[in-house]
């Protein structure tokens, strides 16, 4: 289960570190998601810092079992945080998110039977 975790929890920490980048460098196609679910700009710096936590706790898991779980629960959180966002403004291209959060969720689960 821990090689599952590892592989899981390290291309989930790629993907939101990419994604923590972008945001901060304000990528077009970031920022255009973003405001077609009404988030303000200035959020994007605090939602860049939440991602980049998520990845560094995914990777910190790997050694510190507890803070593995907390993150993948963050992350999970954050992604159906994203769903709702989504719905909200009935903009259903909603499938990036729905795939993260079943791979944090992935991770999570894995990082509690590991």
């Amino acid at each position: 289960m821990f090689i599952a975790y590892a592989a899981v929890a390290g291309l989930l920490a790629l993907v939101l570190a990419a994604s923590a980048t972008f945001t901060l460098q304000r990528n077009e196609t970031i920022v255009a998601s973003m405001r077609k679910v009404q988030v303000p700009d200035s959020w994007l710096p605090r939602l860049a810092i939440l991602k980049a936590a998520g990845a560094i706790g995914l990777v910190a898991g790997l050694w510190v079992t507890p803070l593995g779980v907390a993150a993948a629960a963050g992350v999970t959180l954050y992604f159906i945080g994203a769903i709702i966002s989504h719905l909200r403004v009935r903009d259903f291209e909603l499938a990036p998110a729905a795939v993260l959060t079943l791979v944090a969720a992935a991770a999570l689960v894995l990082r509690m039977a590991a």
